[in-house]
Formats: structure tokens, C-alpha cells, sequence
């Protein structure tokens, strides 16, 4: 199968030259939004040319959107147009309002839906919702990028679903994993035969059982990462080694609580700047775990990729009543020079909640932490001090132990 587009073949010191043109006027034109004017008041964006540079500008979270738009409604200035300029206005839970465009492939969805080989005479039953959120939208407009049919769909009567997937001729599916299963089921149960061989699905987790169960249908399932802000982010490849990185986004992985990348294979959040002159996220966190991967696809594609969804990067735990957040735990390794590390573990003695405080340092008494901790973390618990290395790099950096049982 040809790439959509010679962008997912360029050599690195190529998307490299090109992302050095592209970021700065990204940046540039971000800070035209009054939202990005205030954030990033001190940056010279013709210095920022490079995914290294661009780690030096200060994280975007949802919480700070939420903010924003609370103050400045509905995207708290985070767009370069006014609300009446986009042809949609979509609120997730939250609520949080995201713009939408009808401009050519907007959410870069297209790009997925052709490495799974959907196009032109396929006709694709998107099952993803309509009301309010973006999903059905930024799947619709990635088949009209790739030339396929789409049957809006949605999700609920599922004996409709089945009849209009039989009397359509539906050859793909757009959906979350499970929802598939349902269809199928229904259709067994029907005595109904469906034309599915593709499978387009995303907004849950993609077990290996039920992508086999798939596959012994005759139906081809791959998974893509998108969310509501951003729209795509990565996605599989027949290869089915990793996650591909669009290439309109930039992907940085990074300490939870803090915008420092991580040491490459190392997990931790991932963070997003988007090149859509409508809606330019810069250094947008997502709240999401993942890792780099090494190496490049055997499909071709030579941007980066990420092993995919590894869990959630907010690790906020309630300690004896207080809150511990990673944004403490990165405070009290920027408190002292020494220390390369540190993780905060909960954990129960008897009915009471112990918190134990492992920091990575070439040496030290962990004593003399003990005031930083309590400062800090406005807990006191106890303190180890571990050698450079020790401690699991899972991205992790607060560990509940407790069982909830």
C-alpha cells in the first residue's frame, strides 16, 4: 500500500529541517491568541526550533484550560478566531469546549484510516457520538480525507445498527474496541451476515483476546490515540509494532508534574504541541503514560513512535487526609541539586496510612530531607535514600500500595 503522503517517509535530518521552519511560526502565531499572549509573553519564537527548545516553554493543562475558559468563555483565548468562526463548538465533560474545523482532514484522522487501508468504495458505520463531543465529527472528517462513505451512526439500537450495516453494505467500523462485539453478536443472533473487514477504533482499551476474536472474523483492527483537544496523535500501522506520531504534532514524553523530557525508552506523560493554525496546543499535557520506542516501523513510517497508552500520568493520592500531587513530588527534587529522583510510596500500617519518601541520591542522610518533605509535601513520613538508578523508571512517581479491597 502507498503512504498517504511523503511526509510519513521523510528522512530525520528532513522533518527536523522542516519542523525548524514549522515550530517557530507556530509559536509565533500562538502567541496572537490573548490566552497564549500571557503564557508565553517572554518567548522569542524564532529561537524555537527544535523539540529541545520547545522543552524550555511551560506545560498547557487540562485544568489551566479549564480555568481559562471559566474566565473567558468558551475557549478561554486559546484560538486565533472568535467562537462564530468555526463551523463547530463541542463540549466534553467538564465541561471543556473544543473548536472544529470542516477544512481538509482538520483532526488528521485520514492519515490512520489509510494506513488501515480504508478508502475509496469503503463504506464505514462510525459508531462514535455525535452529541456534543467531537468523536463522530473527527472520525467523519478523516473518511471524507480518504474518500469513504460514512453511515453516522452512533452508539445504541444495536438491531438497527445491524439491519443498516446489512441493507448499507458497511465494509469498516469506527468505534470504541467493544462496541464491535456488540454489533457482531447481535447480528449472529439475527442471523445476519455484515461485510466488516476493517475495524477502526479507538477511546478505550484494545485487548489482544478481542482483536484475535476480530481477526477470526475476517476483520482487520487497528487503534489510534486521539482526544478531543488535540484530535489524532499517533496510531497503528499494519506493522502493528508501537504507535506512529502524526506528522502535523509534536510528541514529548516528560516527568509527570513537570515539562522535563524523560531519558529516551524511559515512560512518562505525554505532552503534545499541534501545528493547526486554528487551535495551536503548545506543550499541551494530556495526563496520559507512554514511552518512546526505539528504531521505526517495519511499515516504512519513519517518525517517531510511542508504545501507546500506558496508564494515567495524574498520580494524585490522598495521604492521611492530604492531597500528594506529582507537582510536589518534582518541587522536592528541584529543592536540592543532588537528588536525581523521587518517588512517594502509600501504603497502610494496620488502620493507619504510612507515606515513605525514596529518593535517589549518590549519598546523604535521610534525615536531612526530612524538613524539605514536610514542607513540601506538608506531610512527614519516612525518608530512604537510594543510589542513582534504583528506582523503577514506570513512570511512576507516586505509588498507592494500599488495598482498597
Amino acid at each position: 500500500m502507498t503512504h498517504f503522503d511523503d511526509l510519513e517517509t521523510r528522512s530525520a535530518d528532513q522533518r527536523a529541517a522542516d519542523l525548524a521552519q514549522a515550530l517557530p511560526q507556530q509559536i509565533a502565531h500562538a502567541q496572537s491568541a490573548p490566552g497564549y499572549a500571557a503564557l508565553l509573553a517572554d518567548v522569542d519564537a524564532r529561537a524555537i526550533t527544535s523539540v529541545e527548545a520547545l522543552a524550555a516553554l511551560p506545560v498547557l493543562r487540562k485544568s489551566d484550560l479549564t480555568q481559562a475558559q471559566a474566565a473567558q468563555r468558551p475557549f478561554g483565548g486559546f484560538t486565533v478566531k472568535p467562537a462564530s468562526g468555526f463551523p463547530h463548538i463541542f463540549q466534553s465533560p467538564g465541561p471543556v469546549y473544543e473548536p472544529g474545523g470542516t477544512d481538509h482532514d482538520w483532526w488528521r484522522m485520514g492519515r490512520f484510516l489509510h494506513a488501515l487501508g480504508i478508502g475509496q468504495g469503503d463504506i464505514i458505520q462510525n459508531c462514535f457520538g455525535y452529541h456534543l463531543t467531537p468523536a463522530g465529527m473527527i472520525f467523519e472528517s478523516g473518511a471524507r480525507a480518504v474518500g469513504a462513505a460514512v453511515l453516522p451512526a452512533g452508539t445504541g439500537q444495536t438491531e438497527l445498527q445491524v439491519t443498516a450495516a446489512r441493507d448499507i453494505g458497511c465494509t469498516a467500523y469506527a468505534g470504541t474496541p467493544d462496541y464491535l462485539k456488540i454489533i457482531l453478536d447481535k447480528a449472529d443472533e439475527m442471523g445476519v451476515t455484515l461485510n466488516f473487514t476493517k475495524a477502526a477504533v479507538g477511546g478505550g482499551a484494545l485487548f489482544p483476546s478481542l482483536r484475535q476474536d476480530y481477526k477470526d472474523r475476517g476483520i482487520t483492527c487497528l487503534q489510534c490515540y486521539a482526544t478531543a483537544d488535540l484530535g489524532n496523535i499517533a496510531y497503528e500501522s499494519a506493522a502493528m509494532e508501537g504507535m506512529i506520531i502524526d506528522e502535523h504534532v509534536i510528541v514529548e514524553i516528560v516527568t509527570p508534574g513537570t515539562g522535563k523530557p524523560v531519558a529516551p525508552g524511559e515512560v512518562g506523560e505525554v505532552v503534545v504541541t499541534t501545528l493547526n493554525p486554528d487551535y495551536p496546543l503548545i506543550r499541551f499535557a494530556t495526563g496520559d503514560l507512554s514511552a518512546v520506542m526505539p528504531g521505526i516501523s517495519p511499515c516504512g513510517r519513519t517518525n517517531l513512535r510511542i508504545k501507546g497508552w500506558m496508564g494515567r500520568a495524574d498520580q494524585t493520592t490522598k495521604i492521611k487526609g492530604m492531597f500528594v500531587r506529582p507537582e510536589q513530588v518534582a518541587a522536592l527534587v528541584e529543592k536540592h541539586d543532588e537528588i536525581v529522583k523521587a518517588r512517594v510510596i502509600a501504603a497502610r500500617q494496620g488502620e493507619m496510612d504510612t507515606m515513605t519518601v525514596q529518593i535517589e541520591s549518590a549519598g546523604g542522610d535521610g534525615n536531612a530531607y526530612a524538613r524539605s518533605v514536610a514542607e513540601v509535601l506538608k506531610l512527614k513520613g519516612a525518608i530512604e535514600v537510594v543510589a542513582p538508578g534504583s528506582l523503577p523508571r514506570d513512570g511512576l512517581v507516586i505509588e498507592d500500595q494500599r488495598s482498597y479491597d
